[in-house]
């Protein structure tokens, strides 16, 4: 989903395009967008691709919230995206190349629960996670930091590294906006546990031009939060999504904890996670937000 949409941003904007493929042969090159082979699990790939860039973006993994987490999903998770890394690095490492910078994905999974509430929420207040908070120990926590650490070998190639920790993605082609929409075509809003978790999301528009703005920013470097300026519970995201849909013709329901357990089994515990993060750095970069407020982004992906 990001991919697709950071591609035709790309060409629309006259970059070239090479989007590494395991299987080339299934699609057409043009002048502008062509395909090139690499295996991560053969740690195998195609040097020319490596030789003709000038930046590398790394957006390979396997979905989080796609499958049941049993310990061979959550292995896959893992390894989908350290080794990908680990295969970049080689090449880089072993192969000419003229590569300025390394731009890479990461998640706000990265974070512990937050007990931050929003104004009008009985809360402790504590502070928005920043980029400086250390890892969870949970197993996204755990994931995200050996993700990250994957990738940071390109430093001491001489390569300049920008990594995003990304927020929930809001984009009509997919996510958590489309499972959200679901039972909403028969109006229902379906509201995960109490409804009070902090969601920090950010627009697909917004996450496509942040990559970009990496790319052509020559000064940034490290660990950003991607996400927008103004997280929501659950509870708000749910129900605007359905006056957006909607209008007044839907039904709140409450979908309790436990059934989420037993439904998601593990995944569950990201599901009803508080996670309240701050994009303080990312604006400071003087990056503005094309939907900075819940309403308008899901105006545009409804």
């Amino acid at each position: 989903m990001i991919g697709s949409a950071l591609v035709n941003e790309l060409l629309s904007r006259s970059y070239d395009v090479i989007i590494l493929t395991r299987s080339p042969g299934k699609y057409s090159n043009t002048s502008r967008l062509s395909y090139a082979k690499w295996d991560v699990e053969k740690q195998t790939i195609d040097v020319d691709a490596i030789a003709k860039a000038d930046y590398i973006i790394h957006l390979a993994g396997e979905g989080i919230a796609d499958k049941r987490w049993t310990m061979k999903r959550k292995r896959q998770i893992a390894e989908s995206r350290i080794k990908s890394s680990a295969l970049l690095v080689k090449a880089l490492r072993e192969s000419v190349n003229s590569v300025k910078a390394v731009v890479s994905a990461s998640g706000i999974g990265w974070y512990g629960n937050s007990t931050l509430t929003l104004p009008g929420e009985k809360g402790t207040g504590k502070n928005p996670f920043e980029e400086n908070d250390p890892a969870a120990e949970d197993f996204l926590g755990t994931t995200c930091k050996e993700w990250e650490a994957s990738i940071e070998p390109v430093v001491s190639f001489g390569k300049r590294l920008v990594k995003f920790r990304t927020g929930i993605v809001l984009s009509r082609e997919g996510g958590a906006i489309k499972e959200f929409q679901k039972p909403l075509r028969f109006g229902l809003a379906t509201i995960l546990g109490n409804g009070k978790q902090i969601m920090s999301w950010i627009h697909i528009d917004d996450l496509v031009r942040l990559y970009i703005y990496a790319i052509e920013r020559e000064k940034m470097a490290g660990v950003y939060n991607a996400v927008a300026p103004r997280p929501v519970s659950n509870k708000k995201l749910i129900i605007q999504l359905a006056k957006t849909m909607r209008g007044k013709f839907y039904i709140p329901i409450f979908v309790p904890s436990f059934i989420l357990r037993i439904v998601f089994g593990e995944l569950s515990i990201e599901v009803l996670k508080s996670a309240t993060v701050s994009c303080k750095k990312i604006k400071g970069e003087g990056y503005v937000f094309l939907y900075p407020s819940l309403i308008a982004a899901l105006h545009h992906v409804k």
